[in-house]
């Protein structure tokens, strides 16, 4: 197989453009970098369009088993590894990218009963975004709705460090927040929304059944008009002089809450 030497190559310029969102958006493709997040993404069938490849994959632990599994599988290209270096979002590469096809999931999606679903309202940092969907995925919820203003999904760092939790569940970007919100409200699902107002502590509301949980921006928290809709406030207990917590942690200890909840009711 002849090797991609050249940064003119057409696979070359189309996984740098895919650091663009807009390209990104408009050719239905993102990427994934590194054995890890490959290995899952062939675990949970994800659809790979091709994979591009360095003999640097070849010096990195299980690199061969993977291109043993890839090789034959999936199209895929080898790369000098100083012009994979080029295409790459990572300090140290591990010689192995693949380009993905965009998932497109719609609110219809999520017409059944007793939902958890996480909205997350203007989350612009790339790690929060990351985090929030690893601990939905741990924690049981169904699916995650964001907002209009946040940070893209798709974009390399939250893709990284989503660490594969990307793949396993349902995840839809809407324009207008208050429109989707009152969809379920209409259907019977609760608003809550995580503030420091007027808020009841999470461990003391019903969390088991039919929620719809409003995350807010980091700054700035959730917009009124979103407050001003929910059903709920809730907040965390703390006792520290600390007078918040950052956006993914705190969405993670409620939503561990939820699960709690859920398996005490179960018993």
């Amino acid at each position: 197989m002849e090797i991609i030497k050249s940064s003119s190559n057409k696979f070359i310029k189309e996984i740098k453009g895919l650091n663009n969102k807009k390209i990104r958006n408009k050719k239905g493709y993102y990427f994934i970098e590194g054995i890890r997040i490959v290995e899952d993404a062939i675990k949970s069938n994800e659809v790979i369009e091709y994979i591009l490849y360095s003999d640097k994959l070849f010096q990195t632990k299980d690199g061969e088993k993977l291109f043993s599994i890839i090789k034959d599988k999936y199209i895929n290209y080898q790369i000098e590894h100083n012009l994979f270096k080029e295409i790459s979002d990572t300090e140290t590469p591990q010689g192995i990218i693949a380009v993905m096809k965009i998932k497109k999931y719609n609110l219809e999606y999520f017409q059944r009963e007793n939902l958890f679903l996480i909205f997350l309202d203007r989350i612009q940092d790339p790690g929060n975004m990351g985090t929030i969907i690893r601990s939905a995925d741990a924690l049981g919820a169904d699916g995650i709705i964001i907002s209009k203003g946040s940070v893209d999904i798709y974009n390399p760092k939250v893709v990284r460090s989503t660490m594969g939790s990307l793949f396993h569940i349902p995840i839809i970007q809407v324009n207008d927040s208050i429109e989707t919100i009152l969809k379920f409200k209409d259907e019977g699902v609760r608003i809550l929304a995580t503030t420091l107002e007027k808020a009841r502590y999470c461990y003391d509301i019903d969390l088991t059944k039919n929620i719809l949980l409003i995350i807010g921006n980091e700054g700035n928290g959730i917009r009124e008009k979103l407050l001003n809709i929910s059903d709920e406030n809730i907040v965390i207990p703390m006792e520290g002089d600390s007078e918040s917590l950052n956006a993914s942690i705190a969405s993670s200890i409620i939503m561990y809450e939820v699960l709690r909840q859920k398996k005490i009711s179960r018993k």
